[in-house]
């Protein structure tokens, strides 16, 4: 049982550890187990001016907000729908935005790139943010449908019964009492978006450069300092966020996934 945990330890947190040292790094060679020294050089050099880790941080940051704003704009009235109307195809409605997940990652954008090469698109920040919203818009979706559904119905029937119209109940009811979930669904799309790497690559790259883009040509340049900086600078939004969505992402919600 012990040597069970111990495994289970190193795998988890090995990895961990090693971009911890490797991000303090200055100087590790074979065959010597531990760093010779170590300093913040490497920091100094991903943040100075002359560098791309501060235009890849905006460009990661620009999109992801962008998605998040996009994805929402189309979860928020397709959940309610999906979770108030009886729609007689409902459940495959809600199977259609798993497509995305459903087919090799590769293939797709290729063709993806291909047609924003006909129309001029690729390379900008539009084409990267539709690319990252195919992904996003499970999440957001999903989520927003079991926000919607776990809003009481009766308290929909009261302010109506009391006078209030469709759009007035849906902003003074519906909407307040499922903001917690869509909070949580627009967290779980701005970290699907900023850890996004492959649709970026296939069609932004190379006029626009990401975080998990620098990354990943530091490290195949055998730069493992500045490739552990960047996977840190990713990994610090994703561990706080998760802690958000623990408090906002109610049990009642978890809930109506998928009902």
């Amino acid at each position: 049982m012990a040597l069970a945990i111990f495994v289970f330890a190193l795998i988890i947190f090995g990895p961990l550890t090693n971009m911890l040292l490797w991000a303090v790094t200055e100087r590790w060679y074979f065959p010597h187990t531990f760093p010779l020294q170590y300093g913040f050089e490497f920091w100094h050099r991903v943040f100075k001016p002359t560098g791309n880790a501060v235009e890849s941080l905006q460009y990661s940051l620009m999109i992801a907000v962008f998605t998040v704003m996009f994805c929402l704009s189309l979860a928020v009235p397709a959940g309610y729908a999906l979770a108030r109307l009886r729609l007689p195809a409902r459940a495959l409605i809600l199977l259609l935005f798993l497509v995305p997940q459903a087919f090799p990652n590769i293939p797709v954008y290729i063709n993806i790139a291909r047609l924003f090469y006909q129309f001029g698109w690729h390379g900008t920040v539009p084409a990267v943010v539709l690319v990252h919203t195919l992904h996003g818009m499970v999440y957001a979706v999903w989520i927003a449908t079991a926000a919607f559904s776990a809003v009481d119905p009766e308290c929909e029937a009261a302010a109506r019964d009391i006078g209030a119209g469709p759009i007035r109940t849906f902003f003074t009811i519906s909407f307040p009492s499922a903001f917690p979930g869509l909070v949580a669904s627009g967290i779980f799309v701005f970290l699907e978006s900023l850890d996004e790497f492959t649709g970026t690559y296939f069609v932004g790259a190379p006029e626009i450069t990401t975080l998990p883009m620098l990354m990943f040509r530091a490290g195949m340049e055998g730069n493992y300092q500045v490739a552990s900086i960047t996977a840190l600078l990713l990994l610090v939004p994703s561990v706080l966020f998760m802690f958000v969505v623990e408090r906002f992402l109610r049990a009642d919600v978890l809930a109506g996934v998928g009902r």
